[in-house]
């Protein structure tokens, strides 16, 4: 069961989607590392209350037993760190620790992908464009990702399923719960066609909708674009175009079929924005053409491994002791001129040396990572450049090996 039952057993003592998980995970290099941590006395993190009282109560047999439970019920789990977790989640902000699915989990891993959304009340014009572009696209080797709800996100799954390919439901409840009840007839087409349904609810969890917003997040990451067909001013379809364009994505748009109407009010925000407009499939097609960044992305998930944890904060913190400890020390014994010049050597060769064939661009990416991991929305920032191109050369350099990424959207140099 990989270290799946130690991330079961985190959420159950934080909580599900809580970023708690990830403060813990920043001192320690595994989930079962973590386990073992907290449930001694080896760490430095301030728990609440609630937390400590889950921890001396709650045990990995518990957790075990839990997933053992959900596969009665024909609902598998993966954590953070199996081989079966979608790659493209572990470069979102607070991705899940644990995803619960039935279906093929598989179909979502370096492959394309389109998140495609839109309003419950669409038009026959949206969602005769919504049904036309998925169905190419789903022919063309693209995954479909939508939310299951009806309107826009059951006709784009219908689509993929029409050419019989798989496509992804992520869902705001538990997988095993029939909401909406009004496409709970296409369930077994989905899974028959190699799909999956997808979300970090534990089965039994209600629709409540609180859920739909934090549900966003792993909408707009498992697609490596999206599209939104048809959206009010008050859209929740708008805050997944903003989640995919923060995570680097690019994101397309229907242009309206009535400028004027509020229906299409958020159509016009994101094109005065700077959505692409989408005019056809070959529109998002072109976007995955070999040697693109996305598709640079897609092979590099293909060939490359699970991305470790990198230095642990309680390194960082062994560190930072080691160093006040040898500072004190050296500030107690004299040193000589020819002991200062072998240190200054040894420091030098502490930091790695960039390879001359890097673009000065990547130059400074990783010279922005020297001093140690920094979050991507930090690097946009200091280098004063568009996520997507960051996101792009970030893939270029994991690839040769530099840069290596961490959870939560963060980078560090690979010493």
């Amino acid at each position: 069961m990989d270290e799946t039952r130690y991330w079961m057993w985190l959420t159950m003592v934080f909580g599900v989607g809580s970023r708690r998980i990830w403060e813990a995970m920043c001192m320690f290099e595994t989930a079962e590392e973590a386990y073992a941590c907290l449930t001694g006395s080896e760490h430095d993190m301030n728990l609440e209350e609630s937390e400590l009282h889950n921890i001396q109560t709650i045990s990995t047999h518990q957790a075990v037993q839990f997933l053992e439970q959900c596969r009665s019920m024909g609902v598998e789990a993966v954590g953070y760190s199996s081989e079966k977790y979608p790659h493209q989640l572990r470069h979102i902000s607070n991705p899940p620790a644990v995803l619960f699915y039935k279906g093929n989990i598989g179909c979502l891993s370096g492959t394309k992908t389109i998140t495609a959304v839109g309003t419950r009340n669409a038009s026959e014009y949206s969602l005769g464009a919504a049904h036309r572009i998925c169905s190419e696209l789903a022919s063309d080797g693209f995954v479909i990702v939508s939310g299951f709800a009806v309107g826009t996100d059951i006709t784009a799954h219908l689509a993929a399923v029409g050419v019989h390919r798989p496509t992804a439901c992520v869902l705001g409840c538990g997988a095993d719960v029939n909401y909406p009840k009004k496409n709970f007839q296409y369930r077994d087409a989905v899974i028959e066609n190699d799909g999956v349904f997808i979300t970090e609810y534990p089965p039994g969890t209600p629709a409540y909708p609180a859920n739909f917003p934090k549900r966003n997040r792993i909408l707009a990451g498992l697609g490596r674009a999206a599209v939104v067909f048809e959206a009010s001013a008050k859209s929740g379809s708008l805050i997944t175009a903003n989640l995919a364009a923060e995570q680097g994505r690019d994101v397309f748009c229907l242009p309206p079929a009535d400028i004027f109407a509020d229906s299409y009010s958020g159509n016009v925000e994101l094109l005065r924005s700077g959505a692409i407009p989408l005019f056809g499939a070959s529109d998002i097609t072109d976007r995955f053409l070999i040697g693109s960044s996305v598709d640079t992305e897609i092979r590099s998930e293909r060939y490359t491994g699970i991305s470790s944890f990198g230095i642990a904060g309680r390194e960082v913190k062994r560190r930072k002791k080691r160093t006040e400890n040898e500072n004190r020390k050296a500030a107690e014994i004299p040193v000589s001129p020819e002991v200062k010049n072998e240190k200054l050597k040894a420091d030098k060769k502490a930091v790695p040396e960039l390879p001359d064939d890097l673009t000065e661009l990547q130059k400074r990416i990783a010279e922005t990572l020297l001093s140690g991991p920094v979050h991507a929305d930090i690097m946009v920032q200091q280098l004063d450049i568009d996520a997507s191109e960051l996101m792009m050369e970030l893939t270029e350099l994991e690839i040769m090996g530099i840069v290596r990424s961490l959870p939560g959207k963060m980078f560090e140099i690979s010493r």
